[in-house]
């Protein structure tokens, strides 16, 4: 990558960590109340829910970075893929964890990946409620709150706790037997509710990792990033048929734990 996309991409993420911040505040609008009632609707699954606060956000995403790189793509779980005239394409989910949002739960977060030319350069994860910004720069490291974080140490499954994610695009049987492995190996989970938010906290240490059967991808890119470049290890998750189309599944862990958790779930790369 040249110097100039180098510092295009400078430009880039500083702009982004600019667009997400506003974006929390716009949201938080929502969440507190001050911006009036929720307009909420299900799609095809009720639990997959969608507000008028998630196309709001979304929109202010999108505009925003427009305004400054108008010749960028967008793919946005809200809007779908808006093709650009470069090889820049922002993948965004405005509300991840909407029915934590709208039932007044805090697990919900922004989360933005910008993805060039099949890998995946600058990932934001933005906690509105706890006012935490997790990124990474490829190559940079990653941070929180501007201070780097590093993936858990935790040597087997059964020394941390382990993120996993589930949606009825896929069935129960895709994930009860790997709970049933984590248990009998004395281990433990949480579901928060919110995939890029669990996989940020998986990043920060926070978690030794996370598991989702399937999952979308404006709902883990940024995760990806964080995790690799916390120490972690993750999936090549776009090295999956038409995942930006279709979705894939999603594997993170810390440096210790991978092998066991790659033979858990039958993820080997």
């Amino acid at each position: 990558m040249g110097d100039d996309v180098k510092l295009d991409l400078d430009a880039r993420f500083e702009h982004a960590r600019d667009v997400i911040r506003s974006a929390g505040k716009r949201a938080m609008e929502y969440f507190d109340g001050s911006a009036g009632d929720l307009e909420v609707e299900a799609k095809e699954n009720p639990l997959d829910m969608v507000s008028i606060a998630d196309k709001n956000v979304e929109a202010i995403i999108r505009d925003q970075i427009a305004d400054t790189f108008p010749e960028d793509g967008f793919l946005g779980e809200e809007m779908g893929i808006e093709k650009g005239d470069n090889d820049c394409l922002w993948v965004i989910d405005p509300i991840d964890g909407t029915a934590c949002f709208v039932n007044q739960m805090p697990s919900w977060c922004i989360s933005i990946a910008l993805v060039v030319k099949g890998k995946i350069e600058i990932a934001l994860i933005y906690q509105p409620c706890g006012k935490e910004l997790f990124s990474a720069r490829r190559g940079q490291g990653a941070l929180a709150n501007g201070e780097p974080i590093k993936a858990s140490e935790a040597k087997t499954v059964g020394d941390g706790v382990m993120g996993l994610g589930m949606s009825h695009r896929t069935t129960g049987d895709a994930i009860m037997p790997f709970i049933k492995d984590l248990l009998d190996r004395k281990g433990i989970f949480m579901r928060n509710g919110s995939g890029a938010l669990s996989m940020a906290y998986a990043a920060a240490g926070r978690m030794i990792g996370y598991y989702e059967p399937h999952i979308n991808p404006w709902d883990c890119l940024a995760g990806i990033l964080l995790m690799q470049e916390a120490g972690g290890w993750a999936n090549d998750y776009l090295g999956a048929p038409d995942a930006l189309e279709k979705g894939a599944p999603i594997l993170t862990a810390g440096p210790n734990v991978a092998e066991e958790l790659k033979s858990m779930t039958g993820i080997s790369r």
